[in-house]
């Protein structure tokens, strides 16, 4: 999955939790949340090495 897909995930699952009275289903949408935002920085890191070795290239 994207990360920005498992932050939505985790968006929603933290809502259902925080309507259902479910502690456990608020975390797991806070981690899915951390994982998405953890994916889209190291896919921006990525994307950086990607164009810097281009430019050497080049």
């Amino acid at each position: 999955m994207s990360g920005r897909t498992d932050i939505v995930k985790g968006k929603i699952k933290e809502a259902a939790g925080a309507l259902t009275g479910s502690d456990r289903l608020r975390e797991e949408g806070r981690t899915d949340q951390a994982v998405g935002k953890a994916k889209q920085a190291i896919q921006k890191v990525a994307d950086t090495v990607k164009k810097a070795a281009k430019k050497v290239i080049e």
